[in-house]
């Protein structure tokens, strides 16, 4: 008898998954990763973490599923990128216009700190409920730089850097002790444009006209029963009640089920059929380097090898099941040589005839956009930081340092030059115009490319370039983007492009099995040469302390310290 009771029940509990309605979670605690992992060390760090693409789908399908009543998401304090809050709010609007609820619960928005991008995010959900003994860091939008000049000269160290140009500011943090013009212009124009595009949301989200929007901000940050007074948010309450209060509208048998979990379900659906047509995703993260790309076992973050990303895309161009490639970018550029590497690859696919769509993140600059331009279609959301068309090179000379320290450098050498690039001494007359020849050849060739890859003409391509960061909004009206939206528009675009039906299969590029991982690479055109790597990283854990000091700069075309948008 109690052998057939546990059966009993089991098929009872089975039946249940299979028809009891859904409320779908999203746990933002320890944010999202934008792609596969590329190595073994990332798939264990983000193990606990969901792919963004994974959610975008799985939302995108629970719109359509008469199971799914509702969807809450818990926003935590983990910062998100402006692009990808973006990207998450599409998502979530369609989800919402399908008729089904979405409830924002967080703790806090800001425990004494920012929260306006959290805060942000949480808008555009039906509900909002805050913690007690929460608060709301509503203050505004803000970016900071950094000066290194005045403390790198006390202790001996000048830098002798050239841009090309005015707004190609990365060398400002070495070279200046203040914004120059151009630099304020273009960081006042980035805040100006994202704090439009927040106070939207905002003001459609929660119903208040824009000007009160901006009255409120300028009054936060708020603590928990004043934000509910200015109705920028519903209710206070505790986890339990925001979901009991949740299952109670979704029925009281209702499960829940992360929205990742949901998206991988049933497996079945999710293989593309053999021999059919596909998407090919490739991701492209982090700082461009040359070689592989790979993770530090430090913790420090991904690099995009550039022997990475061109296997990946010349796998994907030689498959035949592959009709059209999705690239996603999300990087503030690095090494000249390896962007343009990646660049010739997405010219070669785009001859080949087969669509290349490139899906920008929060960051898509500098090398970033190199490796972008040539694309059939460039796809940003407004909070996307794009552009910063230019170059900047030097070195820092130590001579003063070593001085102080009582350090005696001595040099053995054959050639005028041959110690150019020693940090011990500066550039004479000669190097100093070999500098400039090779920042001038650099800057041309990237302006060149982006005139013939956005057909543009050459002078308004060097308007728009000169080394200015721009936000996607705006990179959109100067003709840089050619349609603002997320990863989910990209490939409804690289479907439409291939003429493939509206449900076409996307797949992350190159997946490969556990055996084609360990067997011998055949060529550099074998998709298994997409592999990355682990690497070491000088920095480690500290890489992100470093990048906002302005440290490692990894190349030429690379942004100056943190310029993600939180």
């Amino acid at each position: 008898m109690d052998a057939t009771k546990v059966i009993i029940d089991t098929v009872d509990r089975l039946r249940q998954r299979r028809t009891a309605p859904l409320v779908l979670e999203l746990d933002l605690t320890e944010g999202l990763t934008e792609g596969p992992p590329a190595d073994p060390l990332g798939a264990i760090l983000s193990i606990r973490k969901s792919r963004l693409a994974d959610v975008l789908s799985g939302l995108r399908r629970a719109g359509k599923d008469p199971r799914v009543k509702a969807l809450i998401v818990k926003i935590g304090t983990h910062p998100l990128g402006l692009a990808m809050v973006q990207e998450l709010r599409q998502a979530v609007t369609r989800f919402r216009d399908s008729g089904k609820l979405t409830v924002a619960f967080a703790e806090t928005f800001g425990e004494f700190g920012a929260g306006t991008v959290p805060y942000y995010l949480a808008t555009v959900f039906e509900r909002v409920y805050l913690q007690p003994s929460g608060d709301l860091g509503l203050t505004g939008v803000s970016l900071e730089q950094r000066f290194l000049r005045g403390a790198l000269g006390k202790a001996g160290v000048e830098y002798q850097l050239g841009q090309r140009h005015e707004y190609k500011t990365a060398a400002n943090t070495f070279t200046q002790d203040h914004m120059t013009e151009a630099h304020r212009e273009s960081m006042g124009r980035i805040t100006e444009s994202v704090t439009e595009q927040v106070v939207a949301g905002i003001a459609e989200g929660r119903g208040i006209e824009p000007a009160k929007v901006r009255e409120l901000i300028d009054q936060g940050p708020f603590i928990g029963a004043e934000a509910v007074e200015a109705g920028l948010v519903d209710r206070m309450a505790y986890r339990d009640e925001v979901y009991e209060e949740v299952k109670r509208a979704a029925g009281q048998d209702a499960l829940l089920l992360y929205v990742s979990r949901y998206a991988k379900g049933p497996i079945a659906s999710k293989i593309p059929h053999p021999g059919g047509q596909t998407v090919a995703l490739v991701h492209g993260t982090g700082q461009i380097r040359l070689g592989r790309s790979g993770r530090s076992p430090l913790g420090g973050s991904g690099a995009m090898g550039s022997d990475t990303v061109c296997a990946a895309l010349r796998a994907a161009r030689r498959d035949d099941h592959v009709k059209a490639v999705v690239f996603r970018v999300d990087s503030p550029g690095g090494s000249y040589v390896a962007s343009d590497a990646i660049w010739r690859e997405v010219v070669l696919t785009r001859k080949a005839g087969k669509p290349i769509i490139v899906s920008m993140g929060d960051v898509a600059a500098s090398g970033g956009y190199m490796v972008s331009m040539a694309a059939d279609a460039i796809v940003a959301q407004p909070g996307t930081l794009t552009g910063s068309i230019g170059v900047f090179a030097g070195k820092a000379v130590i001579g003063g340092l070593l001085d102080k320290l009582g350090v005696v450098s001595e040099t053995v050498g054959e050639g005028a030059n041959a110690g150019m690039f020693s940090s011990t001494n500066a550039f004479s007359e000669a190097q100093w115009a070999r500098v400039n020849a090779w920042l001038d050849r650099v800057y041309d060739d990237f302006v060149s490319k982006v005139a013939e890859g956005r057909g543009l003409p050459r002078e308004r391509a060097h308007e728009l370039a000169k080394g200015r960061v721009w936000t996607g909004a705006d990179a959109y009206a100067g003709g840089l983007v050619d349609e603002l939206g997320g990863l989910e528009d990209a490939l409804a675009l690289a479907r439409e492009k291939a003429g493939l039906p509206a449900d076409a299969p996307v797949r992350a590029y190159p997946k490969l099995n556990p055996l084609e991982r360990l067997r011998p690479v055949d060529s550099s055109e074998d998709k298994t040469a997409a592999l990355a790597r682990l690497r070491l990283e000088a920095w480690g854990p500290l890489a992100h302390l470093a990048a906002e000091l302005g440290l490692p700069s990894y190349g030429p075309l690379m942004l100056p310290g943190s310029w993600t948008i939180r």
